[in-house]
């Protein structure tokens, strides 16, 4: 008797079942309020189903039969009442969530449905919230490259303008014979190879940086040494150096691998001693430095330049920063471009640039991860 009852009801249960998920597959593109009134008419559906069978099978009459299918058809009531209630709970909240992502203003300020949510939808309602942080973010980001891209070309033009407006009186000069004597044209000619090598550098710089804001920074990295990159750094600049009247010193800890493009970090670091080495006075003194930290190679470059006022330094990796109302350059100064450019290179190597006031000076300190020893 039991397992004809079992049988009766479970094949009952299973047709009902495969209905209902064919009406399920049918509303799946519905409000979920409907989805869940569907689900609770086939358990309603499916349970009277299997009382009926055994009141018919145990031949159940009278009394005792209406009492079981009323018991029965009571609880299904219920059942699709509270389905029905909770249903409606959930399309209602999912209505608020609908209307707080439509009332996002265009600042982006996504304020989050009042009152509790059932947890998928809050957990939806955060992601939204973080999404949409990350997308204001991005477009401060946006707007501050914008700028500086703008500051950028009203600078860069300055900076063109001025040597160019130099070069073509020198050549005019030349040309019209203002200028004979042999002193004086050869003094042209260096100056206009001068000017002519400086502007060949800020071209270089500005697609350098052009590539680095775009994205399009290609690095081929290697597992290279800080103390050789320090040793060639110091090297490239040493001439620079002695026409500047700098002394340079350099201390690097042996054995600091780090996972880098040798040729893009070398002129990272190179930027770096150029620009503590033009703002060092004669006589000063420029260290370049680089030690292990916990999992970490730290390369610093301390200069004596005096110090940098403390609201310029959040502004001394900003494109075109000189830290000077004038604008334009000295002999050998450059186009602000080399600190950007180094930030970048340093970023890209998944490291971190800052810099601090120290001493008679201030100090750039480079952050890049240790190379794990080859397995």
């Amino acid at each position: 008797m039991i397992l004809q009852i079992l049988a009766v009801t479970a094949g009952l249960g299973l047709a009902i079942s495969g209905l209902g998920l064919g009406v399920l597959w049918m509303l799946r593109g519905r409000s979920i309020g409907m989805v869940l009134a569907v689900v609770a008419v086939i358990t309603v559906s499916a349970t009277l189903a299997g009382v009926v069978a055994i009141t018919i099978e145990m031949v159940i009459e009278g009394r005792s039969r209406d009492i079981v299918l009323t018991v029965v058809a009571v609880g299904g009531m219920v059942g699709l009442g509270v389905s029905t209630v909770v249903a409606r709970r959930v399309v209602a909240a999912s209505r608020k969530l609908v209307a707080a992502v439509e009332a996002v203003p265009p600042s982006l300020a996504f304020t989050p449905p009042s009152g509790p949510l059932p947890a998928e939808l809050s957990t939806i309602s955060q992601a939204l919230d973080q999404a949409y942080e990350r997308l204001r973010e991005g477009r401060e980001r946006e707007r501050a490259l914008e700028g500086a891209r703008r500051e950028l070309v009203a600078w860069v033009s300055h900076d063109l303008r001025t040597p160019l407006a130099g070069m073509r009186a020198m050549v005019e000069a030349l040309e019209d014979g203002v200028v004979t004597d042999d002193a004086t044209v050869r003094r042209y000619h260096n100056q206009i190879r001068v000017e002519v090598d400086r502007l060949s550098h800020m071209v270089e710089d500005l697609f350098e940086l052009s590539r680095i804001h775009a994205g399009a920074l290609r690095l081929s990295p290697s597992r290279i040494g800080l103390g050789d990159l320090v040793a060639d750094a110091l090297a490239g600049v040493e001439a620079l150096a002695k026409a500047k009247g700098v002394r340079l010193s350099g201390d690097a800890q042996p054995a600091l691998p780090v996972y880098a493009d040798a040729a893009e970090l070398g002129r990272a670091v190179r930027n770096l001693v150029v620009n503590a080495i033009r703002h060092t006075p004669e006589d000063g003194t420029v260290v370049v430095r680089a030690v292990a930290g916990d999992r970490t190679a730290r390369l610093s470059v301390a200069d004596c330049c005096g110090g940098i006022p403390e609201d310029d330094l959040p502004r001394v990796f900003d494109v075109a920063f000189r830290g000077e109302a004038a604008r334009t350059p000295g002999p050998d100064g450059g186009a602000g471009l080399g600190l950007a450019i180094a930030r970048g290179i340093v970023e890209a190597h998944q490291g971190a640039i800052a810099v601090v006031n120290e001493g008679a000076g201030c100090r750039f300190d480079i952050v890049l991860p240790l190379s794990e020893p080859a397995a």
